[in-house]
């Protein structure tokens, strides 16, 4: 799977696309440091991958750097950007306002890179008028509305599982095309719509594992 640039017809690998916002991120603590330019192993290093991986995926986006001097710290991170869309705001509905529904309005790394939390939608009608990151609780018939004035196309569930694909459905019936699941649920959705999934049990089940490697790796060689 890949990802065409804006501007030209460049393709991107999808496993590049997953590391530019990590990029950013790491340029985005050089510019608040008062760094101005960087080199690769810099970045790579702040990054957490090897510098080669880094220039290749850098080169898609036709940015090199300077020999002897690295990279421009914040013209790096406009490019980066641009790239993956965030040089304006992108209007988005958080769908369930339980504990995870609200603390995800209440995250403050939304605005700063460029998406913009305009409704709070659930389906409870106890929660109704309730205020959550300045923003009052909608009852989630009002969706097609709030798609409607916002121009809104990304949505984000954090719905029990078995309300999100009756979710998923309404989003897509009303236009919105990009989706971050966070119900432990696989989504079905048409052509043409995304859907990110983040499971949290899943990444703690994984480091799990990782842990359980680690206790019986000492274990084998002290029995050997």
């Amino acid at each position: 799977m890949t990802a065409r640039t804006p501007d030209s017809a460049r393709d991107i690998p999808e496993a590049t696309v997953a590391r530019l916002p990590v990029y950013l991120r790491a340029l985005t603590s050089f510019a608040e440091e008062g760094t101005t330019t960087c080199s690769s192993e810099e970045l790579a290093v702040s990054a957490g991958v090897n510098s080669a991986k880094l220039r290749k995926d850098l080169s898609y986006l036709g940015s090199y750097g300077t020999r002897g001097v690295g990279y421009d710290v914040e013209y790096l991170r406009y490019q980066i950007a641009r790239e993956i869309g965030v040089t304006h705001d992108w209007p988005v509905v958080i769908v369930g306002i339980g504990n995870l529904g609200h603390a995800l309005a209440n995250y403050s790394g939304f605005r700063s890179r460029g998406f913009r939390v305009v409704a709070l939608l659930d389906a409870d009608p106890t929660r109704k008028d309730e205020v959550v990151a300045g923003l009052d609780v909608r009852s989630f018939e009002d969706i097609e509305s709030i798609v409607a004035e916002h121009a809104v196309s990304i949505g984000v569930i954090a719905t029990p599982a078995i309300a999100a694909q009756a979710v998923a459905d309404r989003m897509v019936a009303n236009g919105i095309t990009s989706i971050l699941n966070f119900a432990p649920t696989v989504l079905s959705v048409p052509d043409g719509v995304g859907v990110r999934k983040v499971d949290l049990s899943i990444e703690l089940q994984i480091l799990a594992y990782h842990e359980q490697r680690k206790s019986i790796a000492p274990a084998s060689e002290d029995a050997s």
